[in-house]
């Protein structure tokens, strides 16, 4: 089994938290997750973090501590997920590589459909 490390970015604005939707066609597309992307060989995941944010979404975020960390098992593959708080540096969020994206409060969270491996991410930001 194929493991992938994995970071996604937690950016707050305003009690309200950038989510985006996958792509139809890719892996657990159509869903919600927090946004980032495979850490390439060699990348340090802050990096790999702030390379993503702008390949997908065209912002630039500064990367702040670790938020939460989730081990999950899909079918063909295990994936750990390095959830880092973000603040948003600049540029105003475009659909780049990326379905959807929304600003949403937690409660509202629970109305989307999520990717397994960011449900205990929503969780952590309900408080529970």
């Amino acid at each position: 089994m194929k493991i992938l490390v994995v970071t996604a970015a937690i950016i707050e604005n305003n009690g309200k938290f950038l989510i985006a939707q996958r792509k139809k066609g890719s892996h657990q597309g159509m869903k919600w997750e927090f946004p980032g992307g495979k850490v390439e060989q060699g990348e340090d995941p802050e990096a790999c973090l702030i390379r993503e944010i702008k390949e997908e979404l065209d912002i630039n975020v500064e990367v702040g501590d670790i938020f939460k960390v989730v081990s999950h098992i899909y079918e063909d593959r295990q994936v750990i997920l390095l959830c880092y708080l973000c603040s948003l540096k600049g540029g105003q969020p475009s659909c780049i590589d990326c379905q959807d994206w929304k600003w949403a409060d937690p409660e509202e969270m629970m109305g989307y459909e999520f990717a397994p491996a960011d449900i205990p991410v929503v969780r952590k930001l309900l408080g529970q």
